[in-house]
Formats: structure tokens, sequence, C-alpha cells
């Protein structure tokens, strides 16, 4: 059992989560994921790393689904079933000689693009975040960011914090304005990530995404992760979670995604009946 030993709501059905794993904390790095079963009988599902210290591990998370609003109903002093990590490789971190570093995090990808910017500066390199989401209130951790950022650049689609519009409208700016880039790492929604790509592409600027796919037991067996990454096969869990995004097949990705849409909600559901019924007992 895994002891939680803090928990915020960092906005709308979003948590922050930090629980006891001493050995997944001591050999964590950037870019790692870990999967977590809330309940024996529960699913598992893969959580990319937030931060990690000492015996500790911070995950956040959107509830989209049963598993994770169950996971967001556990309180201080609680526990989690099982965690399993650190899983996939860790991102590669270089220090490059020309030209910044540019992480771009949309939505709750804001929290696992934090340990790879850090990484990416206590390299030596000029670090830029773009952090993206919906509205003010689904922002999180700029705090954070820029105690060690050269630069935080902030937007949300409706325009209630920082600039009006989307990441990609900023990393659009910083191309056409003569910024040099040696990489550009994107984390959030797959749809962010594929037009993040798409704006680097034509300047052949090195992009680097990390995938997010269905995944069942996350160490290679099941197959169940697999994305198309030019031309070929790969398994996220195993070869992942990082790939050069201008070879990633961004719409078979979000094909795979949506497979399993109807049974999600179908589950929700019968949780929701399930409930009721214990209520009006």
């Amino acid at each position: 059992m895994f002891k939680i030993t803090e928990k915020q709501e960092l906005g709308p059905k979003v948590y922050l989560m930090k629980v006891k794993a001493p050995l997944v904390a001591k050999n964590a790095k950037p870019g790692q994921f870990f999967i977590v079963r809330v309940y024996d009988k529960g699913e598992r599902i893969p959580l990319t790393i937030a931060d990690y210290e000492k015996d500790e591990i911070t995950m956040v998370f959107q509830t989209v689904g049963l598993t994770t609003y169950l996971l967001s109903k556990k309180e201080v002093g609680e526990s989690v079933k099982d965690i399993v990590g650190p899983l996939g490789n860790p991102s590669e971190i270089v220090k490059y000689d020309e030209g910044s570093v540019v992480l771009v995090g949309g939505g709750v990808g804001i929290a696992p693009v934090y340990p790879i910017a850090k990484g990416f500066k206590e390299a030596g390199n000029r670090v830029k975040v773009i952090l993206g989401a919906r509205s003010k209130n689904l922002l999180f951790w700029e705090d954070r960011f820029r105690e060690f950022c050269d630069d935080v650049l902030v937007t949300t689609d409706d325009g209630s914090y920082g600039r009006k519009g989307f990441v990609t409208d900023v990393l659009k700016d910083l191309v056409e304005n003569g910024e040099k880039i040696a990489q550009v790492t994107a984390v959030g929604p797959p749809i962010m990530m594929k037009f993040v790509c798409e704006v680097t592409r034509p300047y052949k600027i090195k992009t680097i995404v990390s995938l997010n796919s269905i995944m069942v037991d996350g160490t290679g067996m099941c197959g169940a992760c697999r994305v198309e990454v030019g031309g070929e096969t790969k398994l996220t869990c195993q070869d992942g979670p990082e790939f050069d995004g201008h070879l990633v097949n961004f719409d078979l990705l979000l094909e795979r995604l949506r497979m399993y849409k109807k049974e999600e909600k179908e589950a929700m559901e019968h949780f929701e009946e399930k409930e009721e019924i214990v209520h009006e007992d």
C-alpha cells in the first residue's frame, strides 16, 4: 500500500497528490511514468511523474473517468493499492551549445513538463516554457516555473489570463521572430502536440512529444499502447513515452484513444447508479 501524504485541488477536477513510494522516487528520472491501481480489483492507469524527492512522488491528474474519479476521492492518510515504476525511458537531456530549449505544456501536461524543464536548466540550457490552459482556473505551477526558467509564456483559450489563444500561437511567434531554438518538447493533449509539430516541421526544429496512449501492463507484454512512429509500430511503455513528434501518426493515435469511450461512459454510469442506490438505502 502507498500512503497519500498530500492532496491539493489545483483546479476544477484537477488534483495533485504526493504518495510515499521510496523505490520509485529513488530511481525516477524526468519524462518517466508509473502505473497506479487505486483498489484491489481496480483498473491500472499510467500517469507521468510530475515530481519526485526523497521517498515521495507527485502525481497530477484530471478526473476523466471512473478510476481517476475514485482516485480523487482518496484523502491524506489513506493509501492506493499499488504503484509500479518508474517505467519508460527518461527524457534525453543534453546541453546545447546554441539555441534555447522550449518546453510546451498543455492542460495537465504542464505537470510532467516541470521535471523535464528543470533537467534541461540544470544541464546549462536556456529554457523557455509555454503553458496553456482552457482558462485561468485550470492553470497551475506558473510560479514554480518562474523560479528557474529564463522565460515563462502563458496562454488561455478564453483569454482569462495571459495571452488569448493557443500554445501554438506563442510558439509560432517565437519561431517567426527569429528565436534560435535547439529543441521543442511538448506534453499535453494529443491534438495540441500534433499542431505543435506542424508549427516546427517547416523549420526542421527537433520536436519531442510525450505520448500517453491506452496502456494495460506497462512493460511491453500486452501491446495495448502501440503507436505508429515513422511507419513502424512502437510501444509507448518500452520505446517511449517520448518520440520524435514529426514521425508520430497522430491521427491513428487519436483514433485509438477513442476506442473505449463508450465503455468508459458505461462504467461511470454504472458506478453512479450504484451510488444512488446506496444513498437511497
